[in-house]
């Protein structure tokens, strides 16, 4: 019987790499390719950008979080948004001032070429490692699901992403988002039914068993550095890791290039955060229904822990039901992976080799960039089954070299004086920070990217007097 549930899932990959590919027809340059032509309307941008903000990792991860744990994890998404009134205000204003493809153009305008590329060369780098992980995560439902190896899961996701990117870009990136999204959240939906009946005394008990564990309690006020979820790790660290991700790196700034205008694209950030709450919320109580169903059954948790939400699906939901939600769980992984092979290959293209004049020749470019960077994360995704937990080992890489982006950004939107050299000074000296703090202490990644950011702009703007620098905004 479980061929119904692989025609369903084969029908869904296939029939979205067709759909996705579809919009290859309309793409006739970068603008159309990299920013959909600034035609998406602003709801279809927030739904792609709580996609790219959470992906398997969420659907994965969340659900060990709160099983192993309580709600804590709910901490850093007010620092989410926190972050996006700093995005708003700082550097919204700032990307639509002139046509940008990318980010770290508007680096190029206030320091030179040379800082623009060395920002650049940080978000391919932290990019192409939290990808890695996230392509892993999808290896887990996949052979779970069809009992493969990690390996050949993984080039089956990729290529079949591969596809649909290559030809239709950010269009088609931004429109298979919301298709995805769409399925992934009423697959979590439809499996929050199934488990409720499978636990005896459904939603009162499970209520009950869990308030008692405190499995629900969000707040943590310690000041413990060391604790990854507490308030202040939340709202502070939060704050900072968001502010990068979605202020500095390409991932998400290039969804919110793709508005028509500043004030779609500001609507488009704060709707996201109400999507990424809830969604955020789901999934933690899937976690908790699941550690009710496994106290109540005696049942012996799946090692890793991250398989515990695909491998109850698998094994429990009604047959081409959980055809439909493993679906809706690739469905975020290929949402994820094809932003990122976009987003890759745009930095890639615009801010490394756009000398070449020729649309066709720039077109030719960026569709083989993706086809590189799907190598490379194939490649990460392979050597990634150590690098612990899939939702935290994806926010902590990000977090190592996150803040140095953050750092050279408010050193370019809130600073005259400093320059190139002091900006690259910043780097130097925030990245030796941050690895100091990695290695050496036991300080939580959650605070990474503040002690990051800090250390980058505080020694480039130091730096800009000891160097005798003085500039100013174009």
């Amino acid at each position: 019987m479980r061929y119904l549930d692989w025609g369903v899932i084969a029908a869904y990959l296939l029939g979205v790499t067709w759909f996705g590919a579809q919009f290859g027809k309309r793409q006739t340059g970068l603008a159309e390719y990299f920013l959909g032509g600034r035609t998406a309307p602003w709801w279809a941008i927030a739904l792609s950008i709580v996609s790219a903000e959470t992906s398997t990792l969420t659907i994965v991860g969340t659900p060990a979080l709160s099983f192993r744990g309580n709600f804590a994890f709910l901490q850093v998404v007010f620092g989410y948004l926190l972050a996006r009134v700093v995005i708003s205000v700082l550097f919204l204003p700032a990307y639509f001032r002139g046509e940008m493809f990318t980010a770290y153009q508007l680096m190029q305008r206030r320091f030179g070429e040379r800082v623009r590329r060395l920002t650049a060369l940080i978000f391919l780098f932290t990019r192409a490692l939290a990808e890695g992980v996230r392509v892993f995560a999808i290896s887990i439902v996949i052979s779970i699901v069809l009992g493969t190896g990690e390996a050949i899961s993984v080039v089956l996701i990729v290529a079949l992403t591969l596809i649909y990117t290559f030809e239709g870009g950010m269009t088609a990136v931004i429109w298979t988002d919301v298709l995805q999204m769409g399925m992934y959240v009423a697959g979590a939906a439809v499996s929050l039914v199934v488990m409720l009946g499978k636990i005896p005394g459904g939603w009162h008990h499970a209520a009950a068993v869990a308030s008692a564990a405190g499995k629900f309690q969000v707040l943590d006020f310690r000041t413990a550095l060391n604790l990854p979820y507490t308030f202040w790790a939340g709202l502070i660290g939060g704050c900072f890791l968001t502010t990068a991700s979605h202020g500095t790196d390409q991932l998400v700034v290039q969804r919110l290039l793709s508005a028509r205008n500043e004030k779609e694209s500001r609507r488009a950030l704060f709707a996201s955060w109400l999507v990424v709450f809830l969604q955020f919320t789901l999934f933690l109580v899937i976690g908790v229904l699941l550690w009710t169903y496994y106290g109540d059954y005696s049942l012996k948790a799946p090692q890793p822990m991250d398989r515990i939400y695909p491998l109850f699906v698998w094994e429990n939901l009604p047959i081409g039901v959980r055809g439909v939600v493993i679906a809706a769980i690739l469905a975020a992984a290929m949402a994820n992976l094809s932003a990122a092979l976009n987003s890759l290959a745009s930095t890639t293209v615009v801010d490394f080799v756009r000398g070449v004049r020729d649309e066709r020749r720039q077109m030719l470019w960026a569709r083989w960039a993706t086809v590189f960077w799907g190598i490379v994360l194939v490649a990460i995704g392979l050597v990634a089954r150590s690098w612990g937990t899939v939702l935290e080992s994806g926010l902590s890489i990000a977090s190592v070299t996150l803040g140095l982006l953050l750092g050279v950004f408010l050193l370019g939107v809130l600073t005259s004086r400093v320059g190139e050299r002091g900006a690259a000074l910043g780097v130097v000296i925030g990245l030796a920070s941050i690895l100091w703090v990695r290695f050496e202490t036991s300080i939580a990644f959650t605070w990474w990217v503040f002690i990051g950011s800090t250390a980058t702009f505080l020694s480039g703007y130091a730096g800009s007097f000891a160097l005798r620098e003085s500039t100013s905004i174009d």
